[in-house]
């Protein structure tokens, strides 16, 4: 699980730290640059998916020591929050009983969470795009004394036999950096053994709408939530450094059945009483008014 590069996040990658939000074209000098808070004039431009692909692997390379330096101590060493609201698995065990059970985490970043569950006694593989968070993840192997096996892979094109994992799971890794979401879940689906689960968390669709502001300027939308234009920042030179993908939560659900899932449930955690953090746009000001994390808890049918 990793919080996103950017403005600041929350646990895991999708927005909760950082650009999402906005799908415009912000020119920054490299591929770990923070791109401004606040409304910005759009501007669109397309990103496939191996625009995508090269350009998020860039930049999580890039920015894998900054983020853990802000991040690391939030995240902890092994642990399971599935957003800025602070939810953690250890208190709603929305993977269930994980006891011998053979499971897959989607975007694992330095891997808290499957260190996490490999403590609880499921015996875990972690994957992620990055070179450099997968080194952070063999660093705290290190440091833990916890060794989940890692993976370089893309989601979209897993190295998995079929109905190999008994759970899948992502705190907000991945699926909204994929251009081809849709093909993400069949991939994900086709490597779940039948009965079991697919749990994922992103940033919650309305969020698109609005600026990446933890303040009152990030209570008014500024774009249309029916906007599916892609975020993409470029370098100097113009080459895609960031990509980040808006799907409507309608878009989403048709992606999970489209998978041939079934969707069981789908939560939007409210903002905790008394609760002040703030990450990037996660703050208690806009937690208490609407939420900020979706997450989809999902099943291959029998």
């Amino acid at each position: 699980m990793t919080l996103q590069a950017g403005q600041g996040s929350a646990p895991g990658r999708g927005d909760p730290l950082g650009p999402a939000g906005r799908p415009v074209i912000g020119t920054v000098a490299g591929a770990a640059t923070a791109p401004p808070i606040g409304p910005t004039r759009p501007r669109r431009r397309g990103a496939d998916q191996s625009v995508s692909r090269a350009a998020n692997q860039r930049w999580w390379d890039a920015d894998a020591d900054a983020y853990h330096a802000e991040h690391g101590e939030f995240l902890g060493d092994a642990d399971l929050v599935w957003c800025p609201e602070n939810l953690r698995e250890s208190d709603v065990r929305l993977l269930g009983d994980v006891s011998g059970r053979r499971i897959l985490e989607v975007g694992c970043g330095s891997a808290p969470c499957s260190r996490y569950l490999a403590r609880q006694g499921a015996v875990v593989v972690a994957f992620d795009l990055s070179t450099g968070m997968l080194a952070h993840a063999r660093a705290a192997a290190l440091r833990t004394g916890t060794v989940v096996p890692l993976v370089q892979a893309d989601v979209c094109e897993l190295p998995f036999q079929d109905s190999s994992f008994d759970t899948v799971f992502s705190a907000f890794g991945a699926i909204p950096f994929v251009a081809d979401s849709a093909g993400a879940m069949r991939q994900v689906a086709r490597v779940l053994r039948p009965g079991g689960r697919w749990v994922f968390s992103a940033t919650h669709p309305m969020r698109w709408a609005f600026p990446d502001d933890p303040g009152p300027a990030g209570l008014t939308a500024i774009q249309s939530y029916f906007d599916r234009s892609p975020y993409v920042e470029v370098d100097e030179a113009g080459v895609p450094a960031y990509v980040e993908h808006h799907r409507t939560m309608g878009d989403r659900i048709r992606e999970i059945i489209g998978a041939g899932l079934l969707l069981l449930n789908v939560l939007e955690p409210e903002w905790p009483e008394g609760f002040t953090g703030t990450w990037g746009q996660w703050s208690p000001l806009r937690g208490e008014i609407f939420p900020g994390t979706a997450i989809y808890v999902t099943q291959r049918p029998q």
